[in-house]
């Protein structure tokens, strides 16, 4: 991460009287190149990096230069904290150890002033970030593990998978990123058997392999998926009519705005999203307590499915 690496950068050329870009390089595991615009950002930022020329140069800070705490102030420290804190779960997760975000939370922390360190504490317990979701399965930290260190290394995947349709296959693929987005974990990655970029839903993935094979990583963002991604089908608005008793689980979904009171004292949603099975699961799961006031088809396809649910029990 580019951030911990300038903070490292940066409590170097504190600590020692000078050191080569070079040096740097080697200590990061980058291009010299790389550095050199680290080395540019931090000046940037306001801290004064001098260029030492000749055969014994090198970079250091300014004669009798501190870093000046008030550079951050406690708000942007806290929001830090914060952000770090939930991070540093995801890494202990995906790597088997806190690593570097614990030394950069520790880094962050150590500009705290030690008559603010008890008001920090209070304030991080007010905003917990955990992108953790509540029933990791030691079979999906080992997939996050493997997903990580291969995306770290450069190392060939091979995954089953079974999209949205239910097709199952198996296939080779370059990983690039994980997401975590919607509450939900994917994988970007180049698909050899689509010869191009894919978006994988972790929860789809059946079976994960790491081969051991390393790939020259490819130009591409999931960026230029996820800015163009258009639904596999069209949407479809929904005008919703939920009883008194399922209140609590509408605003949960909806928010307080978004819904309004119906004439016979239920409340009124409306929502245009794109029909598929998870629309008609999601309605089903209200059971009783939902009317679906329009359109015309979806009413009859849950009145279809709900004689279907009723048949596979009634002899049971």
């Amino acid at each position: 991460m580019r951030i911990d690496r300038m903070l490292g950068i940066t409590i170097i050329l504190l600590g020692r009287e000078k050191v080569t870009a070079r040096e740097l390089a080697q200590r990061f595991e980058v291009s010299v190149r790389t550095i050199y615009r680290d080395l540019d950002a931090i000046q940037q930022a306001g801290i004064p990096v001098v260029c030492l020329s000749g055969s014994g140069g090198g970079y250091s800070l300014m004669e009798n230069y501190t870093v000046d705490r008030r550079l951050l102030n406690f708000k942007d420290m806290a929001a830090i904290l914060s952000a770090l804190r939930g991070v540093r779960n995801i890494a202990s997760t995906l790597d088997g150890s806190p690593g570097l975000l614990e030394s950069t939370f520790e880094k962050i922390s150590s500009l705290v002033p030690q008559d603010k360190a008890q008001e920090m504490e209070q304030h991080l317990e007010r905003l917990v970030i955990d992108y953790l979701p509540w029933d990791t399965s030691p079979k999906q930290t080992a997939q996050f593990r493997m997903i990580s260190q291969s995306i770290a290394n450069n190392e060939l995947l091979t995954l089953t998978y079974r999209n949205l349709r239910g097709t199952t296959n198996t296939r080779v693929i370059e990983p690039m990123t994980l997401l975590f987005k919607g509450y939900t974990w994917y994988l970007f990655a180049y698909c050899r058997m689509q010869n191009d970029f894919r978006i994988f839903r972790l929860s789809r993935i059946l079976k994960l392999e790491a081969t051991g094979q390393p790939f020259q990583r490819r130009e591409g963002s999931y960026r230029s998926i996820w800015d163009s991604y258009q639904p596999a089908s069209p949407p479809v608005k929904l005008v919703l009519a939920f009883a008194p008793e399922a209140r609590s689980r509408a605003e949960e979904y909806f928010g307080v705005d978004e819904l309004s009171d119906y004439s016979d004292g239920r409340l009124l949603a409306q929502v245009s999203w794109p029909e598929d099975e998870w629309v008609y699961t999601f309605l089903l799961s209200f059971g009783e307590h939902i009317e679906v006031l329009e359109p015309p088809h979806i009413r009859k396809l849950l009145c279809d499915k709900a004689a279907q649910i009723y048949n596979v029990h009634k002899n049971k």
